[in-house]
């Protein structure tokens, strides 16, 4: 029998420090199993589906994300269901909006400008309350010397050195929109310490772990285990194969705002 889909998008905050992730996987909690747990309480069946604008890594949070719900048979009253949808959310997960979509958008596909923020601070062990949001590192840090090696990874680059893994089919090419290094006054708290920066990077995609790789990277250039060259070795594809290890931790990591361009 033919059933007659409807098309929703749901823009969504969460801390991500208690969850592996944002896809379903087994025996771990997963952002995406929390919501569809809930979207299936509301709605009291499981005749639906969403899709996610990304999915984040573990402990990965986000300021501003997307889902795409595609529900059979009746539509939604929106307001009533938005509610009960929020209500019954787990608290590090909120709802922000809901509005009706149609077939023609992909939430995939569609194209988006994300900007993703890298908190740290340095130079004195921070509030163990600070570590779901930031990363810290005890030793000095260069930031000017970061600046300058943050600005390298804007424009069209092959990065494969900040790829996790690729395969075969893992498109390398990139572009990176803006990359810098700044004084943190976006996210605060009364336990934060009393100084603290962010990396961001705005870009249209993002390779796997791109962001805590290069994130790794300018922190080694900071503590002067690396130099400003070896910064630019590994964004030029005629150099040798540079596999970088240094993947800072998800915590830091905050998806802060996604732009679907028209």
């Amino acid at each position: 029998m033919f059933q007659k889909r409807y098309y929703y998008l749901i823009q969504l905050q969460y801390l991500g420090f208690r969850y592996h992730g944002w896809q379903k996987q087994p025996q771990v909690n997963t952002l995406q199993r929390m919501v569809e747990r809930t979207i299936t309480y509301v709605l009291n069946h499981k005749n639906f589906k969403i899709l996610a604008s990304g999915r984040t890594d573990a402990k990965v949070s986000a300021n501003d994300a997307y889902i795409e719900l595609f529900v059979n048979d009746d539509p939604l009253d929106l307001k009533d269901f938005f509610d009960l949808f929020n209500d019954n959310l787990p608290q590090d997960i909120r709802a922000l909006s809901i509005q009706e979509t149609d077939k023609q958008f992909n939430i995939i596909q569609h194209p988006k400008v994300k900007e993703y923020m890298y908190l740290f601070s340095f130079g004195k062990k921070f509030h163990p309350f600070s570590a779901p949001f930031m990363y810290n590192v005890m030793e000095d840090l260069n930031i000017k010397l970061m600046q300058k090696g943050a600005r390298l990874f804007e424009g069209k680059h092959n990065f494969r050195s900040y790829c996790h893994r690729p395969n075969e089919h893992t498109i390398l090419e990139g572009e990176i929109l803006q990359c810098c290094i700044v004084k943190n006054d976006i996210y605060t708290a009364s336990f934060f310490p009393e100084e603290s920066y962010l990396l961001q990077v705005k870009g249209e995609g993002f390779k796997r772990n791109q962001i805590r790789l290069m994130m790794g990277a300018l922190l080694d250039l900071g503590k002067g285990k690396i130099d400003i060259d070896f910064i630019k070795r590994t964004l030029n594809p005629n150099e040798e194969k540079i596999v970088l290890e240094h993947i800072v931790p998800g915590s830091g990591l905050i998806l802060n705002s996604i732009e679907f361009k028209s």
